[in-house]
This record gives C-alpha cells, sequence and structure tokens, in this order.
C-alpha cells in the first residue's frame, strides 16, 4: 500500500499552475477586480472623503434584514475561482483527465481509491500573496456573512463557488492559539516558544466543525434549487466528535442527521451531543471500523450522504486551522505542528493547508509535521517504523484517546504524502505516557483532552531525543476540548485506572471541619510554598 513514485510525481502538482507565481502575467495590481477591498483599505478611502457620515450605524443593515439577506445584496461579481474532485493519488495507467464536479454525489474515483479537492490554482495565483494575507486578516471575527468564520473567512481557498445562502456556519474557528510557557519551561528543558492550538474552542468542542461547515454546507447548496438532488440526509460512523459536529450542523440547516457509534466506546458527554441535536443515533455492538463498514453499505444503498474523512470536503474545512497558525503568527510558519492521527484526514489537512499557502506565495516554507498515535491504536507508527515497506491494518485495542482508536484508517494514503513532503514523523504513546502529560498539561492551567496527552507525550519523546530543539517554535494541536472527557480525568486523580501509576494525581483530601484540622492540612501540603 505503499505510496508509488507515480503517485509522488502527481502530487507535486497537487497544488502547482501553469504560469508561475513570479511571471509578469501574475504581477497584477492587489485589488483585482472580483475581489473587494480588505476591510482596512476600505477604512482608508472612507476616512479620506470628505463626505464620510457621522456615525458607524449608518450602514448598519435595515432592521427587517438579516445577516444572510445583507450578504446576498452586497455580493460582489463572480469571482471566477473554482475547484474540482480529481482520483488521490492518481490510478496508474488510469484516466489522466478523471475528474468530477463537487456537486456530484462521489466519494471515491473509478478506481476505487480516494478522491482530493484540486483548486484552480492558476486563478487563485492571479493575485499575490500580499493580497490574500491582508483579506484573510480583514475578516477575522467579524459578523460579516460568513466570513467571521475561521474557516469561510477562507472561502477562496475553500469551497470558492458555493452561494454564500448556501453556507451552514456556526461561525466556528477562530480558535485559541495558547502560549504554554509553564509548560515549556518546567517539563520540556526550557522550551519558550512552545503554543497549543485549541481547535476544541468551537462550538461543538472539537477539531470536526471546521470539516463539517463545508460538508453541511455544500449538501445544502445540492438539496436546495436549482439543483434539487435527492438527498434525504446526512450519515457518519463516529466515535464521537464528529457525530456531535454533524448533528449540530445537520440541526441548523433542518437536514436530517444519521450517526453509527461503536456501543460503549465513546464518553457520555460525546454521546450527548447528537442525542440532543435530534440525530437519528445507532449503538452498535462494533468498533469504530465496523461502524464505517456499515456506514458505507447504508449510503450504497439509501439517498444519504456520506459525512465521513472519506469525503475529501471535510479537508478542506480542516486545512483552514493550518491557515489561522499562520495568520496567528502574522504569516510566520513554525518549526513543527504536532498533531494527534487516528483516521489520518488530520494530518494531511493541516499540510494541505501549508503547502497550499506556500505554492501561493503567503508564506515560504512549510513545518515539519510530526503525527501522535496511541500505541493502542497505531497503524500509521507501524507503517513509519517498516520503512513505508508496507502497510498493514489491525484491530485497535481500547485507549483512553478514544477519537483516534482506529485500526484501520481511511486516510493512510494521505497521510504518507504529508509526512514524506514535510520530512515528518510519526511517534506513539502508551495509555499511561498519554495520561500524564495530560495531568501535566492540566497543572500549567490547560484541561487536555486525551488525544492532546498523546500529542504532547510524543513532544517529550522527540524533546529527549533531542529532535525537537529548545527554542524551536513547536505547535501541538489540541483536537477537543477535555470537558468531553471528565471520565479519564476522574479515573485518573481516583488512581482507579488499572495497571498505571497516575504519579500526577491530585485528589481531594478529607478533611474535618475544624480550624486545627484544616491548618494542619495546609501546613503540611504547602510546606515551602507559602
Amino acid at each position: 500500500m505503499a505510496t508509488s513514485a507515480a503517485a509522488a510525481s502527481s502530487l507535486s502538482l497537487l497544488f502547482s499552475h501553469p504560469r508561475s507565481r513570479h511571471s509578469s502575467a501574475n504581477s497584477r495590481p492587489v485589488h483585482g477586480p472580483h475581489l473587494r477591498l480588505p476591510a482596512r483599505a476600505s477604512r482608508a478611502r472612507c476616512a479620506s472623503s470628505s463626505d464620510a457620515p457621522a456615525t458607524a450605524t449608518k450602514h448598519r443593515r435595515p432592521a427587517e434584514e438579516n445577516i444572510r439577506e445583507e450578504a446576498a445584496r452586497l455580493r460582489g461579481p463572480a469571482q471566477g475561482f473554482s475547484a474540482w474532485y480529481e482520483p488521490f493519488p492518481p490510478a496508474p495507467g488510469g484516466d489522466p483527465n478523471e475528474r468530477y464536479s463537487l456537486d456530484d454525489v462521489v466519494y471515491r474515483s473509478s478506481s476505487g481509491g480516494l478522491l482530493d479537492v484540486r483548486h484552480d490554482m492558476e486563478a487563485l495565483a492571479r493575485y499575490p500573496g500580499s493580497y490574500w494575507r491582508d483579506l484573510f486578516d480583514s475578516r477575522v471575527g467579524r459578523t460579516a456573512w460568513p466570513y467571521g468564520s475561521g474557516v469561510w473567512s477562507k472561502k477562496e481557498f475553500v469551497l470558492p463557488e458555493i452561494d454564500s445562502d448556501h453556507i451552514v456556519s456556526l461561525f466556528e474557528g477562530n480558535s485559541n492559539l495558547f502560549w504554554a510557557e509553564r509548560f515549556g519551561r518546567e517539563y520540556l528543558g526550557g522550551m519558550n516558544d512552545l503554543w497549543v492550538k485549541h481547535c476544541g474552542i468551537s462550538h461543538t468542542g472539537s477539531f470536526k466543525d471546521l470539516g463539517m461547515t463545508v460538508l453541511v454546507s455544500q449538501v445544502n447548496r445540492l438539496r436546495r434549487a436549482p439543483l434539487s438532488r435527492p438527498i434525504n440526509g446526512v450519515g457518519c460512523a463516529s466515535t464521537g466528535d464528529t457525530s456531535a459536529a454533524l448533528s449540530a450542523y445537520c440541526a441548523a440547516a433542518g437536514i436530517p442527521a444519521i450517526v453509527f457509534l461503536p456501543a460503549d466506546r465513546i464518553s457520555l458527554q460525546q454521546l450527548i451531543q447528537p442525542i440532543a441535536n435530534s440525530a437519528t443515533v445507532l449503538s452498535l455492538d462494533t468498533d469504530f471500523d465496523g461502524c464505517m463498514r456499515l456506514i458505507r453499505e447504508v449510503t450504497a444503498e439509501l439517498p444519504i450522504y456520506l459525512a465521513n474523512s472519506l469525503n475529501s470536503l471535510r479537508l478542506e474545512g480542516q486545512k483552514t486551522a493550518a491557515i489561522e497558525i499562520l495568520q496567528q503568527f502574522n504569516w510566520q510558519v513554525p518549526d513543527w505542528v504536532i498533531v494527534p492521527g487516528g483516521n489520518l484526514g488530520n494530518i494531511y489537512a493541516f499540510y494541505k493547508g501549508f503547502e497550499m499557502c506556500r505554492v501561493l506565495g503567503l508564506v515560504d516554507r512549510v513545518p515539519r509535521l510530526v503525527c501522535a498515535q496511541a500505541a493502542n491504536a497505531n497503524p500509521l507508527y507501524r507503517y513509519y517504523k517498516s520503512g513505508w515497506t508496507e502497510f498493514q491494518p489491525q484491530v485497535a485495542e481500547t485507549t483512553y484517546a478514544s477519537a483516534i482508536q482506529i485500526g484501520d484508517p481511511v486516510s493512510v494514503d494521505r497521510a504518507v504524502v504529508a509526512l514524506k513532503a514535510t520530512n515528518g514523523i510519526v511517534e506513539e504513546a502508551t495509555e499511561e505516557e498519554l495520561m500524564d502529560a495530560t495531568a501535566l498539561a492540566d497543572r500549567t492551567g490547560m484541561f487536555a483532552c486525551p488525544h492532546t496527552g498523546v500529542a504532547l507525550a510524543a513532544l517529550f519523546k522527540l524533546r529527549d531525543q533531542r529532535i525537537i530543539g529548545p527554542n524551536d517554535r513547536t505547535v501541538v494541536v489540541s483536537t477537543a476540548h477535555g470537558l468531553k472527557f471528565t471520565q479519564s480525568k476522574i479515573d485518573y486523580h481516583d488512581k482507579k485506572i488499572k495497571d498505571m501509576l497516575c504519579q500526577y494525581a491530585n485528589p481531594p483530601i478529607s478533611v474535618k471541619p475544624d480550624f486545627a484540622s484544616v491548618m494542619d492540612v495546609l501546613q503540611k501540603n504547602l510546606n515551602g510554598k507559602i
């Protein structure tokens, strides 16, 4: 299953375009005819006008107009950008012209392989990197529909042809890039440039929102006139977070959601989300891979759209987290980005976002990527350690990092491409390592999920091996909110995990309700600290 030479060469063309970015044909003025000026430029122009309004309220939309209607009224001319599906990687001897419209309901190529969304890079490259940087920066945090979203603020790089009125957004993204100063200083040998990208600070509490807004928006487009496709619902197999994101976005759009969950393998906090959002929830006595096989069979027979990461639309939204990291560093590229890996679409999505920015001149390089897996579900790690000789799926064992408890990942070929292109690394973490790393992170003000613990444990190992240096700018991607996994923290701090020392546990102390008893405990536990 190793990536072929033909596949590798074809991937070098993934972000290419016929004309060089440095050719005179692309040296156009920053403010082209098809895109409105960034807000800062617009404000500057208004400021120079002698009849500028006395108050900002003059430009507010009419009271009877909602933000979607305002967006439709202000919509400019067609931008001329487009995207489509292509086989990934192209099959040897296959049709070199095989491509599909994003309006087609198709998940695999004619040879049965994956598909990837390909953008018209030539059209995007007609504007220099500085234009895209300014445009994206001007939209951050605004309420102008749909650009206040961390995903849709990069609409031209995501789903350029969709009508804004069809977009289903909960203003996802724009998540915190947390400076993990104390964690790096005290536990990682003085790392002074360590950051944690808290993607779990999103509407449903996970990274999955970024991809689901794109997928559900496209389904909304397909169901609406003039396309009017007979799609009766959207379905997914899930280890928890995917079902939560799908259910929320479908509920917002009024589209039925169907989720297949492995019984007794996800947290109650994750389970209640699709239930609360009125999804049809099927609890199946199997693992994620079994759920995935069933949902693929069902969507092949019924008019239900498949929402798993087999569907490459989701990766278009997920890649915006990489672009957002660049924005937050003022378009400077970090040295390392560490991503937890389960079904393995995430690592490729980060690569795609960074590489797209490099090719279009927003930045001049990409960071090295690390994919971190739980040792109980580590097929990519084993593949990497074998020198990429042969991929062997496995039956994943139980792990506290339940969202990445996947033994036969759909996007393994995508992950290999991302890692080879960035001189990347795959590392693993045992259950004790990931839980200890989570506990240490929490001691410094975080409230990390177990998947973040996997990534942090991988960072510990790479620091010990001196692969990552103390001054390397490093970003650890946190994919979900810790509140979704409170039971794992309870078990750890109660020291109720079998065969685990739980050395950083901090259980509550039972004390008699009198002053002397309280003082005795405080003096014992705070000795030398006060």
